[in-house]
This record gives structure tokens, sequence and C-alpha cells, in this order.
């Protein structure tokens, strides 16, 4: 249990991976099952340029390029999970609460090497540094107040995103019908301009509602966790400056558990 706290190994999300596998799986076969060709008329090129390439045009103007660049790593959040859990951080800190009712505060400082987690060595340093526990908390609090800055910056770029494509299919999709109806006296130009007009708001639709849409409030998820579990490390830290015992400890941080995941002891209490 505490290995696993330290380390906070990256986990896969496999929710995020069978939605999207199991909604483009749909969309697929639904395809292939109702015939006329397959794929093949639902690959448009243009539609393609208009709706994706559209889209983060649109991404360009309205935020700044790094912030744009580095939504791969956002969305990557989406699929990766590397937070331990509430009730491991509990342990972790009745470990660390144990150390310091029976060797001091300074004893902790034989325990940083092995954190790695940024924010709880930040946290664990101050209190080893002998900072004063309002001082601590406002340090921490500041950097939550970031951190969830940081997470509603990269939820921002995908709801633009998804806001984005499907406006950009209709834009195709008016443009598809402009030239349809440009050549009317030749009926061989009429099918490009409606596969144009109707692929273009089927690549919107899909982009905003099958990827961007619920990606985001996958991000949300992730960010509500990591904040939860950042506000439980500040009050376990607090709580090592107060000297609290393990048992008290314990009790105070368990109220960052839902009462349904809490252990079946505490429960009962």
């Amino acid at each position: 249990m505490t290995t696993r706290v330290r380390k906070a190994s990256r986990n896969m999300d496999i929710a995020t991976i069978i939605g999207l596998l199991l909604g483009t799986g749909l969309v697929i076969g639904s395809i292939l099952m109702g015939g006329g060709g397959g794929l093949g008329p639902f690959i448009n090129i243009p539609s393609m340029m208009i709706t994706i390439g559209g889209s983060f045009s649109a991404l360009l103007i309205n935020f700044p390029l790094k912030n744009v660049l580095g939504v791969v790593s956002v969305v990557k959040n989406c699929f990766m999970h590397k937070l331990p859990s509430a009730q491991e951080v509990i342990e972790q800190f009745k470990v660390y609460a144990g150390i310091v009712r029976k060797d001091g505060i300074l004893a902790l400082e034989n325990s940083l090497e092995e954190v790695t987690d940024p924010f709880l060595l930040r946290g664990l340093e101050m209190v080893v540094g002998g900072n004063s526990r309002e001082d601590i908390q406002q340090v921490l609090e500041t950097e939550v107040a970031y951190i969830e800055q940081r997470h509603q910056g990269g939820k921002k770029i995908l709801e633009s995103l998804a806001a984005a494509a499907p406006a950009f299919g209709m834009i195709g999709t008016l443009i598809g019908l402009v030239q349809m109806l440009r050549t009317l006296d030749d009926p061989s130009q009429i099918g490009g301009g409606m596969a144009t007009a109707l692929l273009t708001t089927l690549y919107g639709a899909l982009t905003a509602n099958l990827f961007c849409i619920p990606l985001a409030g996958k991000l949300e998820s992730r960010s509500t966790e990591e904040l939860t579990v950042r506000e439980l490390m500040t009050a376990g830290l607090v709580s090592l400056v107060d000297g609290q015992t393990p048992r008290a400890l314990e009790e105070r941080l368990l109220a960052f558990v839902p009462p349904g995941s809490r252990p079946v002891t505490e429960q009962a209490a």
C-alpha cells in the first residue's frame, strides 16, 4: 500500500477506451450494415478539411499556440490516471503521523527521497522546515487553485473544439449546397456537392459528441478527483504540524472519503 502511494504509478482508464471504441465501432458497424458501398462513400477529404481543419484553425485564433499544442497532453489525462486513491493517501499519512509521534517532525526528512509526488513533497518539506500550519495551508491552497485553473484551461479547449466542429460542419454543408445549386445543369456534379454538404455535418457531429464533449467531461471528473486528493493532502500535512495521533488524523481525513467507501470499522462507529 505504502509503495503504491509513493510511486503513484499511472493506470490506464479502461472506461474511456471502451467508450471510444464502442462508439466508433457502433457508427462504423451501422454504416457497413446499411450497405451502399461500405465506408468509401463516407470518406471525403474536402469535408474533413472544412470540419477538422477549420475547427483547429478556430482554436489557434481563440487560444495561444502553446495551449493548442498542449492539447495532446491534456487529452492524455483522460486515458491515464496517476493519482493515488484517498484511502491510500490516508494510510500513508497514518504512517507519517506515527513517525512524527515517535521520533518528531524532523524524522520525516528520511521519507522525503521516497516521495515522487511534487505537491506532497513540497508540503512535507515545509512541515520539516518548521513552517506554521497557516503558512503551509496558504501556500498549498494557492497551488491547488492554480491546478484547478490549469485543468479548466484544458477543459475549455475541448469545449471550444466541440462548439467549433458542428459550426464548421454547417459551413461545409452550406458550401456543398452552393456547389450543388451552381451545377444543377450538370447531374454529374450534384453527387459531389451533396456529399460535401452532408458529410461535413456528420463529421462535425461525431467530432463534438463522440470525442470532444465526452473527453471534456472526463477531464472535469479527473480535475475533481485531483483537487480532492490535493485538499486531502493539505489537511493531512496540517494535521502533522498539529501533532495529531494516527487515529485522530485518520478520523479527520476520512471526511474526504464518501461514506460508502470508508472502512467497515469507521462505518460501524
